[in-house]
């Protein structure tokens, strides 16, 4: 990738997150404040980049244009597709993705392992959100508020011994995930099977998806799944956010 080329994707990165003066572009990229304005305004002249009364620089309307254009092209099932096929054949268990869809959490795609026990989930089904570790990997990173929609309907029945059943255990199983950056399912819908999820960003930073790994635990404990597995679902799951517009 040519200096230039890398210096104006920088510049877009930079101005994207809050309007910017030629000066802070320049201080930003190390160069002179005459080589980034010449950067600014070719970006400008593209519509890429647009100039604000006050003189700061802000992304031009064309980017959202072309943004939107890309987001109809890389649905999350698109992009997340054949990184969930790889990884399922790494880990030889199954793998799960779930997205968060107005106001309930529904599985979007699965891979089974080819010469393993098919795990019942179906596409297009809302998951059981007391149980699921999608579940909790995607609210655990949502506002208060639109969790509490969320988890408004859901009735916390138990399912093994395991389950968590009320809606302050389950505020603390979301914190516990926040802290540590991924949950888990214990065995908490059925008791053979466990799993451990991960949560997938979008462009803008939000969480709006989470992968999993479940396995029988016969085949895999938990602790298993945290040490052998997760590093590598995590990967994944960076992955698939960075493939979506995500940025750390």
């Amino acid at each position: 990738m040519s200096q230039t080329v890398r210096r104006a994707i920088d510049i877009l990165e930079f101005i994207a997150r809050r309007p910017r003066t030629q000066t802070e572009v320049g201080e930003h990229l190390g160069v002179h404040r005459s080589t980034a304005l010449r950067i600014l305004e070719s970006l400008r002249e593209g519509g890429l980049a647009r100039r604000l009364p006050d003189g700061r620089y802000a992304v031009g309307h064309r980017l959202a244009g072309l943004a939107g254009l890309a987001l109809e092209q890389f649905g999350l099932k698109d992009v997340a597709g054949e990184h969930l096929r790889l990884l399922g054949e790494r880990c030889g268990h199954t793998v799960h993705l779930a997205a968060l869809e107005d106001e309930q959490i529904v599985y979007v795609d699965k891979v089974d392992p080819v010469d393993g026990v098919r795990l019942y989930a179906q596409i297009g089904r809302p998951v059981t959100l007391h149980t699921a570790g999608v579940a909790k990997a995607i609210l655990a990173y949502v506002s208060r508020e639109r969790a509490d929609v969320l988890i408004s309907g859901c009735d916390f029945a138990p399912h093994t011994a395991t389950t968590i059943t009320s809606r302050a255990a389950y505020r603390t199983a979301l914190a516990e995930t926040l802290a540590r950056g991924w949950a888990v399912d214990d065995g908490e819908y059925e008791d053979y099977v466990n799993c451990v999820a991960v949560p997938v960003r979008d462009g803008g930073g939000e969480v709006v998806a989470a992968v999993s790994v479940t396995a029988l635990k016969a085949k895999a404990g938990l602790a298993a799944l945290e040490s052998d597995v997760l590093p590598d679902l995590m990967t994944t799951a960076d992955t698939i956010s960075k493939e979506l517009g995500w940025r750390p």
